[in-house]
């Protein structure tokens, strides 16, 4: 299986790699970043592009991949709803085209989150964006899957790029064993979750488009959640 994907150098895009550099079934990966991620794989190729609003000029590398796991996406903070909807939309909905238009039958795999609006008409600006990129996303034609945790454990030496949340992780990272006992629910971790990406891709493995941290946890295996 060859895998393409978008935001490996941000905290779950790094789980999502590991993952699938590790999984036997995965024979390439390639990555769309900005910047060289400074990791050498006999599996990883990289491709460095810096608008990714138009991904015309590496068309030609997006084909002949099985699977898209797209987890590039940016806090709300301090945004104004024109530049979130530029990068969590816009960007989005560019690489599912581009990966789409040349790999029929292809899963998409969205990293969104707990609380988006499915409905846009919400008063969170972040959770209405967020919808509406859902929403256009599983109006298209390929088999696309929405991710949406609530808490994140970073594992494996997986860091969030933003400042506010990597303190957060920080803080509470000697606490997930007992967040994972009290609210299962609402736990996972970026292992579970690059795990469960692999997982959708097979078929029948889930009927369901838009997955909650429970049934993350339970495709990328549940027995190691609260390790």
């Amino acid at each position: 299986m060859k895998i393409v994907i978008f935001g490996a150098s941000g905290m779950t895009g790094h789980g999502v790699l590991r993952a699938c550099l590790l999984a036997p079934a995965v024979t390439r990966v390639l990555v769309v970043v900005r910047s060289p991620l400074g990791i050498s794989h006999p599996k990883l190729q990289e491709v460095i592009h810096q608008d990714f609003t138009d991904l015309s000029a590496i068309s030609e590398q997006l084909a002949g991949h099985d699977a898209c796991f797209y987890c590039l996406g940016i806090s709300s903070a301090g945004r104004s709803e024109a530049e979130y909807t530029r990068i969590t939309y816009d960007y989005t909905l560019a690489a599912a085209r581009a990966v789409s238009a040349s790999n029929p039958g292809l899963t998409f795999t969205y990293i969104s989150g707990e609380g988006t609006d499915s409905r846009e008409d919400g008063r969170s600006m972040w959770a209405r964006v967020k919808g509406h990129t859902e929403n256009a996303l599983l109006a298209m034609p390929m088999n696309a899957y929405m991710f949406r945790p609530a808490y994140i454990r970073p594992r494996h030496g997986a860091v969030s790029r933003t400042p506010v949340y990597r303190a957060l992780y920080a803080l509470t990272s000697w606490l997930y064993p007992l967040l994972h006992r009290l609210s299962p629910g609402h736990t996972t971790t970026t292992e579970h979750i690059g795990r469960a990406m692999l997982a959708v891709t097979r078929p029948g493995a889930v009927e369901q488009r838009i997955l909650y941290s429970p049934e993350i946890n339970r495709l990328g295996g549940d027995s190691g959640a609260a390790a």
